[in-house]
């Protein structure tokens, strides 16, 4: 049983590592291989910042410069549908 749910996670993380590769990575980096994004994009020292109301997400600038973090983040929200008119 531990060895299905470890191959289902396995595969779920391969799509969707597929999946940010081929639909949501700006030019420069559409070559990166699924290695290259784990260990630049998941793998990377980060932690949460509480002011307030407000959580902050700080994680190093070393790992992926923070103008390609926000156009990766714009391209995952370009892929929603628009909404429906009321």
């Amino acid at each position: 049983m531990n060895n299905e749910v470890r191959l289902q996670l396995q595969v779920l993380a391969y799509n969707i590592g597929n999946f940010l590769r081929t639909l949501a990575l700006p030019d420069e980096i559409e070559h990166w291989s699924l290695i290259t994004l784990r260990e630049k994009l998941v793998k990377i020292g980060a932690k949460f910042v509480r002011h307030g109301r407000y959580v902050t997400f700080q994680f190093a600038e070393v790992a992926v410069p923070r103008r390609l973090f926000a156009d990766i983040l714009r391209l995952i929200d370009d892929l929603r549908p628009a909404p429906l008119p009321p």
